[in-house]
Formats: structure tokens, sequence, C-alpha cells
């Protein structure tokens, strides 16, 4: 009884291990290989359970999503003959599992300095059709677009896909970067200087045409004050002619009262002999 329960539980066990080796599960986001003692059987399998020949099938299974090759930085030659460092990055995926195990024997890095090459060698040609100013601020669009026609081509042979190649900057090298520093910072001098220079003769100018206004200004004030001062004058002088025409010994006996007033106006001691036509009322105040 006892073997026979042993021999019931072995082959339950085989049963098990066998069905177990005849099915397998496909996931969406991987790409399945079915191989037959190395050979390739079947690769269009799509995502869910699936079944195979247990011990005589194998199952390869590959990565189907987008996959980033982040590149490192590389010199690339410009249409002016100029290198640029360009650091880019490849969004690639696995198209047809079939081929990419044939041609990279499923191998990623393999695919991954193969997928490199194809995208330098496209990045190359299309960089040398352009001058610095066109990559920098040109259509990028339309340079990308032209590089994936190309390299797809190429990549198509080993079943993978080129989803996109991203440019993440573009630098001139270090040694170059120093010197055109350098002459963008002697321009801006330049410049600057010219502006202070520019600055500086404009500021002359309006200096002097403040100056030259200031000076018609005063030249028109005073001409302004002579003429209303004469008029003052000659207006008085017809008030005194008037004045002194209707009274003239009042008008002379006032005017030499003023004069005296106008000498005689401290308390100290003047001893002169009153002599002259000023001292006439002195000497004679009848008069």
């Amino acid at each position: 009884m006892s073997s026979r329960l042993n021999l019931i539980f072995f082959v339950a066990v085989l049963a098990f291990i066998t069905i177990s080796s005849a099915v397998f599960f496909v996931d969406q986001r991987e790409r399945v290989l079915l191989l037959r003692l190395g050979q390739i059987e079947r690769s269009d399998y799509m995502p869910g359970i699936h079944f195979k020949l247990p011990f005589i099938n194998e199952v390869r299974r590959f990565d189907g999503r987008i996959l980033t090759l982040d590149e490192s930085p590389a010199r690339y030659l410009t249409g002016e003959k100029k290198n640029v460092q360009v650091d880019a990055f490849i969004l690639w995926k696995i198209s047809d599992a079939s081929s990419y195990y044939t041609s990279m024997a499923g191998n990623e890095e393999r695919a991954k300095q193969r997928l490199s090459q194809i995208v330098k060698d496209g990045l190359r040609a299309e960089f040398g059709k352009r001058t610095i100013h066109e990559l920098v601020s040109g259509d990028r669009i339309t340079m990308i677009e032209t590089l994936l026609a190309g390299a797809n081509k190429a990549a198509n042979e080993f079943g993978i896909n080129i989803e996109n190649v991203r440019i993440k900057r573009i630098d001139l090298p270090s040694e170059v970067s120093s010197s055109v520093y350098t002459r963008m910072e002697a321009e801006r001098q330049r410049v600057a200087k010219e502006l202070r220079s520019q600055g500086a003769e404009e500021a002359e100018k309006i200096r002097s045409d403040a100056d030259r206004q200031r000076t018609i200004l005063l030249a028109q004030a005073q001409k302004t004050a002579e003429e209303l001062r004469g008029n003052g004058d000659a207006q008085a002088t017809d008030i005194y002619a008037q004045a002194y025409g209707q009274n003239e010994e009042f008008y002379s006996i006032y005017r030499r009262l003023s004069a005296y007033k106008k000498v005689f106006t401290s308390n100290d001691m003047l001893v002169i002999e009153p002599k002259g036509e000023f001292f006439n009322l002195f000497n004679s105040p009848s008069n």
C-alpha cells in the first residue's frame, strides 16, 4: 500500500512538473521567443497564457518597453569645421524579437553598442551639414527626423526601432570656450567703451546746448530789464520835468534840502568853508 502511494505521489509530482513546464505566461511588456533546440520556432506571441513542449522548447524573454540609452558626450565637426561637444540620449525598443535574437544573440549590451554607433554616424552626418548657429537656434525637429529615418534603416535590420534621439546640450570644447569667452568679453568691453564715449558726447552736447540757452535767456532778460529800466527812467525824468516846470524855485530848494539831508547824516563835525553853489542857502538864506 505504501509503495502504491509513493508511486501515485511520484506520478502526480511528475505530472505537475510536466504541466508547469508546458505552460508559460507572456506579459504585455515583454517580447517572447520560443526556441526548439536553440532554433527559433515562434516569436509572435500575444500577451496571455501559452503552451510549449516540456524539456524541448525554451522560452526567451526580452524587455518590450521603450528603453533609454544615455550616451556620453561626444565631439562632432560642424559645417564650419568647428568641433562641438554634444550630449544626447536615445529612446529605443525591440520591434522584432526574432531579428533581435538572431543579430544580437539577445545581448542588450551588444545592441546598445551597435545602436550607439548608428546614431553617432547619423549625428556626425547631420552636424556636418549645419553651422553652429543653425544647430543652436535652428530647426532641430527636421534634423532629428532626417536622422531617425536614416538610423532606423540600419537599426530595423537588428529588430530594433529608434523612437527618438534627444539632444540635451551642445557645447564648445573647453579650450575653445575659453577663447570664445575671452573674445566675447573683449567685444563687450569695446561696446561698453563705445557706448560710454557716445554718452559723454551726448552729455557734452546737452550741456553746451543748456549753456547756450542759459546765455540767450540771460541776454534776453537783461535786454528786457534794460528796456524796462530805461522806460522807467524816462517816465521819472518826464515826471520830474513836469514837477519842476510847475514851480522851479520850490523844486530847486527841495532838491537842495534833499541833498543836504543825504550829505549830513551823522553827528560828526565837519569844518569847511561854505563856498560854492552847493552852500548858497547857507550864505544867503534869503535866496
